[in-house]
């Protein structure tokens, strides 16, 4: 009966079976984790900027380190957000004004105390298939699109878990959201 289940996938397939390939190592893990947060732009909002007179750049010396603690949100009134309205962010993208409140994107290195570096790869790859902190806890505010990530392939995820614990970490507490004012 196996056989006969093997010449039908093999037929159907038109004899493309998968070769058995060994798991990718550590490293590709890695590479393959740091080439899904380069193009999905993770940098956009969680990696302070730098500016100058060509521009804004990463600031690659705190890269993924999420919305810098000692950085003062400029003034502005929930009146100009909500919908029909606008959606506002501070100079580094790394904090966002809507209906929601106001958000800071996390600190995503691997420093155990103000980053990811004390989660499991369950937890994270939990918190992006469900849009909450650790895959049981608080919402993940917009914008970030977890719900993009929560069609990702399970080894996509785990090398994207790979490559964020492979960074430097770096302390950087970010604020807690502030939740919009009451209707």
């Amino acid at each position: 009966m196996a056989g006969v289940l093997v010449l039908a996938a093999t037929i159907l397939l038109g004899g493309c079976l998968p070769a058995d390939e060994p798991p990718p190592t550590p490293e590709e893990m890695i590479e393959r984790g740091r080439y899904l947060v380069t193009v999905g732009g993770c940098n956009d909002c969680h990696t302070p900027k730098v500016f100058s007179g060509g521009g804004m750049w990463l600031n690659d010396a705190r890269l993924l380190s999420g919305h810098p603690a000692d950085i003062e949100i400029p003034e502005f009134s929930f009146d100009q957000v909500g919908p029909g309205k606008w959606v506002l962010f501070n100079e580094h993208l790394t904090a966002a004004v809507g209906p929601w409140g106001v958000s800071f994107s996390a600190n995503l290195t691997p420093d155990e105390e103000t980053g990811i570096g004390d989660w499991t790869e369950t937890e994270f790859i939990d918190g992006m298939r469900t849009g909450t902190h650790r895959g049981i806890g608080r919402p993940i505010l917009p914008p970030m699109p977890w719900f993009n990530l929560a069609t990702a392939t399970e080894e996509d995820l785990q090398a994207i878990f790979a490559f964020l614990m492979s960074i430097p970490a770096i302390e950087n507490q970010v604020p807690d959201a502030i939740d919009p004012p009451a209707n």
